[in-house]
């Protein structure tokens, strides 16, 4: 399961550095190329709680984790060998509409295997510090990879690893049976709009920081969404099998969680996109080094791993999770004073070592708090939340903070100090919000 995982995050960073690379080869430009790391993203992100209902209603090894494994292993392949741009755009939403499928099955497989407790805390940490060194490691394979066997590798080269993923989960985890034997009915206009809502919005977020662009095309992109979302809760709302049962949200601990980790996983995918801009654009390091000088910051989050599941049992959930806020605003803010002194690649160190921080403590904290009290029935709609309140929050906070930061005709100032600023801002917003959650270790929600 942590290998799909691996392979899962590589392919949200593992196209940054590579960017230029694709660009050249198909003839594409700059706005256009950044829908090959967000429709990945947020298509994955979107469809991430259908995916987790499909795994509740159909079962979580046979029927969801091997097919969407086995989507997303078929997509990769197409995207190294698309002949044209459209093609790869469309290989890597298909990228996300697989990790949809296959990520919570993964998780609720981890979560129903493992009882809540010490060896659940050691399995998430496992698999939080999987995830995050994929994200950090796709920017060192992604440079050394372009740099010697040319861009296509990114995604060829991880064909072999999830066939050895799609045979060993039919030798060891044990099959289970789906929770319905009725004709199962999906929640596909909820998935529709679930969809529509955050793609309104980051483009939205995108164009209103793009010279020359009318301003009413981002106001009605945005009105979009808020439609979207809107629309989306009364289709819930009155739907005889919703995609996600209100009832779900009582739990205000979970909600709290999930709210959070939109805002943290936001300010963390915005620190990798400044990490990349202020190593190549500012001090003119080529793609490969720029790859290796983010290596630090995956060795800290192996040790932030170690350290996690203990503190966790001691600190409780809530405790690890301001760590993390906190280490991971201190992180913008080195980010902001180290491009307001022209500082060089050295000195984004400390920053690389509190985002290590905050991913070890706060994504692990949140993760448990979200999936606390999980049932056999709900633990697929409950890991598809998380993971999609993960996603979406990091390519909103993407969009909104990199796009809003290096849009300079809007306020004329530095762009990682801009970003940086708003990114420490959401942080503390969801150090607000997960304060007033209960402080549990042992995962107790609190229900409304």
């Amino acid at each position: 399961m942590s290998m799909l995982q691996f392979f899962i995050a590589v392919d949200v960073t593992v196209v940054n550095i590579a960017l230029p690379s694709i660009g050249s080869d198909f003839g594409v430009e700059g706005h256009s190329l950044t829908w090959v790391v967000v429709g990945y993203t947020i298509t994955g992100g979107a469809l991430l709680m259908l995916g987790g209902r499909l795994g509740d209603l159909l079962g979580r090894r046979r029927r969801t984790l091997l097919i969407g494994t086995t989507l997303f292993g078929a997509a990769s392949l197409l995207a190294g060998l698309a002949p044209s741009y459209p093609v790869l755009v469309t290989a890597r939403l298909l990228q996300g509409a697989g990790e949809a499928v296959a990520l919570p099955a993964a998780m609720a497989t981890i979560v129903l295997l493992f009882p809540e407790g010490p060896e659940r805390s050691r399995a998430l940490s496992v698999w939080a510090a999987v995830a995050s060194c994929g994200l950090v490691l796709g920017f060192a394979l992604s440079g050394i990879i372009t740099a010697h066997l040319g861009w296509r590798w990114i995604f060829l080269i991880s064909v072999p690893f999830i066939v050895i993923v799609i045979v060993a989960a039919l030798v060891l985890i044990p099959a289970d049976r789906p929770a319905t034997r009725e004709p199962v009915r999906l929640d596909l206009p909820g998935a529709l709009l679930l969809a529509a809502c955050p793609l309104l919005f980051v483009f939205a977020a995108i164009e209103a920081g793009e010279p020359g662009t009318d301003p009413w095309v981002s106001v009605a992109a945005l009105a979009g969404a808020v439609l979207a979302g809107a629309w989306f809760v009364r289709v819930e709302s009155k739907s005889p099998n919703p995609l996600v049962p209100l009832a779900f949200f009582a739990d205000r601990a979970r909600v709290r969680a999930n709210l959070t980790t939109m805002l943290l996983s936001g300010a963390l995918s915005t620190s990798f996109l400044l990490f990349t801009f202020y190593l190549q654009d500012r001090l003119g390091i080529g793609p490969l080094g720029a790859g290796l000088t983010m290596l630090p910051l995956a060795a800290a989050l192996i040790l932030a791993s170690v350290l996690v599941p203990r503190l966790l049992g001691r600190w409780g959930a809530r405790a690890c999770v301001l760590v993390g806020l906190a280490a991971a605003a201190g992180a913008m803010a080195v980010v902001a004073l180290v491009a307001l002194q022209g500082g060089g690649a050295a000195w984004l160190l400390p920053a690389m070592l509190l985002i290590a921080a905050g991913m070890g403590f706060g994504i692990v904290g949140l993760q448990y708090i979200a999936v606390s009290g999980t049932t056999e029935e709900d633990a697929g709609i409950a890991s598809g939340v998380q993971r999609a309140a993960d996603q979406l929050g990091g390519a909103a906070g993407v969009a909104v903070y990199v796009g809003l930061g290096f849009a300079p005709a809007l306020h004329g100032g530095d762009p990682f100090v801009v970003a940086g600023v708003l990114a420490v801002i959401g942080l503390m917003v969801g150090a607000g919000i997960i304060s007033r959650s209960p402080s549990a270790t042992a995962g107790k929600p609190e229900v409304a």
